[in-house]
């Protein structure tokens, strides 16, 4: 076992997750970098041959009036799901960093579903416990429930035609209603903001700020990121920021603005995403998370969007282990409300502000 910090070293872990079936752009060093809040430390194991078995990148944040960390592994470990060797050894290391860094906890949310029993019995084997039902989604770090499109081997006729019929209709009525797509740069950012706050308006989303996006930008340049916007009479009216990295592309996010949306822009951009990670030969097109789990709840509309392109939907399995139980009970019991009143504060000072 072994900690990063060298240049060829982080070369040949970012070469393995790539290549690793398991693969996500969160493990990435790419994205701890964006995370400027967060210390970051990777770690891997070694076979036999000293080839690499499985990585574990980990970041690491003090919480405010305390001491103590929290360690928090988005979307990892990166290993075979049953190699129970390497998962201990991860593991291992893991428990000598939340000695080091005085953690409290540490939180994993794997890309391995919800209903995988063997990798939850070998998580309490190394003293993890399992998130049962979530009771309140704004806790989660990434998205419990997913739409996932399989590619593999697919051509986009294929993939086209298992499309809703609905679905189908809007993509062709965006092309045929003079919808024209643009892909964007950096110079977009300020115009791809105001598309999202538009958004977060309208349908009670919290929204980055600019200099978060220019963080993504500037991080997952050149490769690993694409920016497209569907105008209409030379007007950007909707937006969509794609990871794409390994096996996968990623719609990160994306939103319109009020007007024309009878136009449907949002399904040609993501019938577009699509057809790239197709072509790149992807396995799978993620279309990230929603906050209801079927279409009578909040948020239906987005739900009944992604559900249209055939993705699958999957729970993801959160697991998590507790180092400190005093502190650890302190943080689930008065961290969420500090930070829910931190954010009703802000909201405020807003509305006052545009008041004057």
């Amino acid at each position: 076992m072994e900690l990063l910090n060298k240049k060829e070293e982080l070369d040949e872990y970012d070469e393995f997750l790539k290549k690793h079936y398991r693969c996500h752009y969160a493990q990435s060093k790419k994205w701890a970098n964006i995370k400027k809040d967060w210390k970051n430390e990777i770690i891997i194991v070694r076979g036999k041959n000293g080839e690499i078995k499985g990585t574990l990148s980990i970041l690491i944040r003090k919480i405010p009036y305390l001491k103590n960390t929290l360690m928090y592994a988005p979307r990892g470990p990166i290993c075979d799901e049953n190699d129970e060797e390497t998962f201990s050894k991860l593991v291992k290391r893991v428990d000598q960093l939340a000695k080091k860094y005085k953690a409290f906890m540490l939180k994993m949310d794997p890309d391995i579903l919800q209903t995988n029993e063997n990798f939850k019995d070998m998580s309490r084997k190394n003293g993890f416990k399992i998130v049962g039902k979530i009771r309140d989604v704004t806790k989660l770090l990434q998205p419990r429930y997913v739409f996932r499109l399989n590619i593999k081997g697919k051509t986009e006729e294929e993939i086209f035609n298992s499309f809703h019929p609905k679905t189908r209709y809007n993509i062709r009525l965006a092309s045929k209603r003079g919808i024209v797509l643009r892909e964007g740069t950096r110079e977009d950012l300020d115009t791809f903001k105001n598309i999202m706050d538009v958004t977060g308006e309208r349908d009670g989303f919290y929204i980055r700020s600019r200099e978060y996006f220019e963080l993504i930008y500037d991080s997952m340049m050149p490769n690993n990121i694409k920016l497209m916007f569907a105008e209409y009479n030379g007007k950007p009216i909707a937006c969509v920021m794609n990871i794409m990295y390994g096996n996968k592309q990623w719609y990160l996010y994306g939103g319109s603005l009020n007007e024309h949306r009878n136009l449907m822009p949002n399904y040609l951009l993501q019938w577009e995403m699509i057809k790239k990670a197709i072509k790149d030969k992807c396995e799978v097109y993620d279309f990230r998370g929603i906050c209801a789990i079927d279409e009578n709840n909040k948020n239906e509309g987005l739900y009944r969007f992604k559900k249209g392109f055939n993705a699958e939907l999957v729970e993801f399995m959160e697991i998590y282990k507790v180092y400190n139980k005093f502190v650890y009970f302190i943080f689930e019991h008065f961290a969420y409300a500090y930070r829910d009143l931190k954010l009703k504060i802000k909201k405020w000072g807003n509305i006052l502000k545009n008041l004057k």
